[in-house]
């Protein structure tokens, strides 16, 4: 019987973004992020980790690699042990060798998702009975059915569904708010995926909140986002506003930029 909320942290892994984050990967080009307002939402981001009451491991820039600040998508942890992924884009596949040797260092069990499939840690949601693995250009079936396995080992239960068409990752359209409710897009929560959960709706025009991150007593959100962060806040729920308009550029949210457990 688990113990704690999926959502209680008490460590957390990030990456100081290279220089090169301004040539990361996006699916439509708003513009080149300012790296040094990159470095400016990464560093609040880290501090709201640390007040959330996470201990933070802070990993080096990695220059060959424009999007290796999202730790989230080469790797899986859990308290039972980590998951080295296989992420779906070419210029990502180095990303989760050179994370291998951190989480080594950190967990005693350390799995390697096997090919030929490819999984990003984006398309993951861990809730409190199972674990959902969106299928997405990023995550595909043969990496979705391997990984399923991989879950396994750790004692979850995988269960396998599909991210909305156009949308990055299945995370970017959903997030855990508490054991028993998600904060979800209108076009993913249609397709009945959160079948038995309740389940709140980004307003019209904030699709983009649903990437919200809940960290212990606290639900980080993008500060974009006034409908939400209003919504969530007369819900009950303690709210943590942060900027993200530059990595947003780069298709990122909240919950890519950090690797979470319970030791």
């Amino acid at each position: 019987m688990q113990s704690k909320p999926v959502y209680a942290f008490d460590n957390a892994i990030v990456r100081i973004p290279c220089k090169a984050i301004v040539n990361g990967l996006r699916a439509v080009d708003i513009g080149a992020p300012d790296y040094t307002k990159v470095l400016a939402e990464h560093s609040a981001y880290i501090k709201a980790l640390e007040e959330a009451g996470l201990t933070v491991q802070t990993l080096s820039a990695l220059d060959a690699y424009p999007d290796s600040m999202f730790v989230e998508d080469p790797a899986l942890v859990f308290t039972e042990g980590a998951i080295i992924m296989r992420p779906g884009a070419a210029s990502r596949f180095g990303e989760a060798a050179e994370m291998a040797a951190t989480l080594k260092q950190r967990f005693a069990r350390v799995i390697d998702l096997p090919g030929p499939g490819y999984a990003d840690g984006g398309d993951i949601l861990v809730l409190r009975d199972r674990v959902m693995i969106g299928l997405s250009d990023r995550t595909n079936e043969t990496g979705a059915e391997s990984l399923a396995e991989c879950l396994k080992a750790l004692g979850k239960y995988p269960v396998i569904v599909r991210t909305p068409a156009n949308v990055l990752h299945f995370k970017s359209d959903c997030s855990l708010l508490d054991e028993a409710t998600v904060l979800s897009t209108k076009r993913l929560a249609v397709s009945g995926v959160f079948e038995g959960l309740n389940v709140l709706y980004t307003p019209d025009g904030e699709e983009g909140a649903a990437n919200a991150l809940r960290i212990n007593d606290h639900v980080f959100v993008g500060s974009a986002f006034p409908q939400t962060i209003a919504m969530l806040k007369k819900t009950g729920y303690s709210v943590v506003p942060l900027a993200t308009s530059e990595i947003a550029k780069v298709d990122a949210g909240l919950s890519c930029m950090s690797l979470r457990w319970h030791a």
